[in-house]
């Protein structure tokens, strides 16, 4: 069943208004990178780290074993995770420790959450 959008009766332009918005959009390179950081938050496997992360700080054979997957797996996500600065790591010894890189990553989370559950 396709619902039918809304639209105008009369065609008519308002160039102050669109005056105003056009002045406000980010630039497309801005746009881009938004819209990959959204990408990254499109995979379910990223969003379960995100949320163990939320818990405490892991390592990577920590987050293997809590999310039944492989170190090799776990790595390749938070390679991505990591390229896109929402999650850092320090070394301690031979382990690895990963955490959420600051609470803006907890934020859009947290928003999230709240609108699916509206």
């Amino acid at each position: 069943m396709t619902e039918n959008i809304e639209c105008c009766e009369n065609r008519e332009i308002h160039p102050e208004l669109l005056q105003r918005v056009e002045a406000a959009i980010p630039d497309e390179e801005q746009l881009c990178d938004l819209a990959e950081l959204f990408r990254v938050f499109g995979d379910s496997t990223r969003i379960r780290i995100l949320f163990v992360l939320f818990e405490a700080e892991v390592c990577v054979c920590d987050l293997a074993e809590e999310l039944k997957m492989t170190v090799s797996a776990v790595s390749h996500q938070l390679r991505i995770l990591k390229t896109n600065k929402l999650v850092k790591c320090r070394r301690e010894g031979k382990s690895v420790y990963y955490s959420l890189s600051d609470e803006h990553v907890r934020t859009i989370i947290a928003q999230g959450m709240e609108h699916i559950t509206e």
